[in-house]
């Protein structure tokens, strides 16, 4: 038997409509995983940490991470995030509007777990979104990590 628990997801995207669109796919999904959003690479990396206004944050499960982001872009996050001894074992899925191979090859020897280019469709978009979640929730087994130490 194992223990059944939310997972809590870091989506970290500038775009409003990109994410009420990701809020949307995952309340259409009908799991309670927990999704946290924040607007840039800083925030991101302040969330991550702990930092600031997110002292309280529990750690991700799992991060959907934008790449064209303000202040700190994507790559960036995706570099320290892997840098971090105590954050790369988090899976970091690229959700992007970029097709760019140079982009796709730079995220792979980042060690994004995954590169999934944003349908611009917003029923594709939603079902993309409801397959990343399904994908980890159901079918990769994550570390139990929830709340930090």
């Amino acid at each position: 038997m194992t223990d059944w628990r939310p997972i809590e997801v870091l989506l970290v995207e500038d775009d409003q409509g990109d994410i009420l669109l990701t809020r949307e796919a995952f309340e259409l999904n009908k799991v309670s995983n927990r999704l946290h959003v924040v607007n840039d690479g800083e925030q991101a990396m302040a969330f991550l940490r702990c930092e600031g206004e997110y002292s309280g944050a529990p750690r991700p499960d799992l991060i959907m991470l934008d790449l064209n982001l303000p202040r700190m872009s994507g790559l960036e996050v995706l570099s320290e995030v892997k840098a971090d001894g105590e954050l790369r074992t988090i899976p970091v899925v690229i959700l992007t509007t970029s097709e760019a191979e140079e982009d796709i090859l730079h995220s792979y020897r980042l060690h994004a777990n995954a590169y999934v280019a944003k349908p611009v469709d917003f029923t594709q978009f939603i079902r993309v979104v409801r397959q990343i979640d399904n994908f980890f929730v159901t079918v990769v087994k994550l570390p139990h990590q929830g709340q930090r130490p």
